[in-house]
C-alpha cells in the first residue's frame, strides 16, 4: 500500500499552506506590477487559475488588504494600491553607476532628522575599528520617493569624510551626497535582516507599528579598505524591492 501524505489527516494545516502559497504568488505579482491596470482577476478566475477554494481566495485577499497592498470594492473589483520600486542590489551598494530609471539616479529626496557631530558610540566604534569617543558625524534621514517615505537610515561617519559632509546640502540619496561632498569610496558591505517597526519608526515611515521592515547594516570603506561609514537602514518591503542575480563561473 502506498504511503499516505502526512498532511492527509491535517486538513487545517493543508488549508493554511494553500493560503500561504497563494498569498506569496499574489504578493509578488502585486509588488512587481504584473496585473494590467492594477486590476486583479476575479475570485472565480483566481479559483480556476490556482485550484483554490473560494474561502482560500477570499482569506488570501483579506490578508493582502490588511497589508495595504490592495483595495476591494463591491461592483468595482480588486485593485492594487501600491507601487514598489525594484533596484539592483549592486546599485543599492553604491559601487555601480545607477541606470537611467534607477531610484538611485537622483529620484529620491532626503528629509533630514538629525545632523550632529558626536562622540562615536562604543558599538559603532567596534564595527569601524576605531576607538570609542572619536568625533563622528551622525546623519539621520528619511528617504522619500515623491511624497512617500520608503526608508530611513542613521549614519555614523568618521573624519576626514565627516568634515567634508558636515555642511554639504543633502538633497537626493546617500551616494549622491557622498559624491557631491567629494568623498571617495570603493567598498560596501550589507548585513540584511528583518525586524518589526517600532512606534517611532512606523510613524516616520507611515506604516502600522509592528509592520515588517527590511533591515540593513552597511559599512562603506575607502580605496585603502578603511571603513569610515556605518549605517543602520530600515526599508519598507512593500515599497522597495532588491534584485540580485548571479551566474556560475566556469
Amino acid at each position: 500500500m502506498a504511503a499516505r501524505s502526512p498532511r492527509s489527516h491535517q486538513p487545517g494545516v493543508e488549508r493554511e499552506a494553500d493560503l500561504r502559497r497563494l498569498r506569496d504568488l499574489l504578493r509578488s505579482a502585486i509588488l512587481r506590477g504584473t496585473f494590467p491596470g492594477g486590476v486583479l482577476p476575479t475570485e472565480a478566475e483566481l479559483m480556476a487559475s490556482y485550484g483554490a477554494t473560494r474561502a482560500t481566495v477570499r482569506e488570501t485577499l483579506a490578508v493582502l488588504r490588511r497589508e495595504g497592498l490592495i483595495d476591494r470594492r463591491p461592483g468595482v473589483g480588486t485593485h492594487v494600491v501600491v507601487k514598489a520600486v525594484m533596484t539592483q542590489l549592486v546599485e543599492a551598494h553604491g559601487v555601480e553607476p545607477p541606470g537611467q530609471e534607477s531610484l538611485l539616479n537622483r529620484r529620491l529626496r532626503a528629509r533630514e532628522l538629525d545632523r550632529s557631530m558626536i562622540p562615536l558610540p562604543h558599538l559603532a566604534a567596534d564595527r569601524l575599528g576605531v576607538p570609542a569617543g572619536v568625533p563622528c558625524l551622525r546623519l539621520e534621514y528619511v528617504s522619500l520617493f515623491g511624497d512617500e517615505p520608503h526608508g530611513m537610515a542613521t549614519n555614523y561617519v568618521l573624519n576626514p569624510e565627516a568634515g567634508r559632509m558636515r555642511d554639504q546640502p543633502f538633497v537626493h540619496d546617500w551616494y549622491a551626497l557622498l559624491n557631491e561632498a567629494g568623498v571617495g569610496y570603493e567598498q560596501s558591505e550589507f548585513v540584511c535582516g528583518c525586524a518589526p517597526a517600532d512606534a517611532a519608526t512606523a510613524a516616520l515611515l507611515g506604516i502600522a507599528e509592528g509592520s515588517p521592515l527590511i533591515t540593513i547594516e552597511q559599512v562603506i570603506s575607502d580605496a585603502s579598505g578603511r571603513p569610515f561609514n556605518l549605517a543602520y537602514i530600515h526599508v519598507r518591503g512593500d515599497r522597495f524591492l532588491f534584485v540580485s542575480s548571479a551566474a556560475r563561473r566556469h
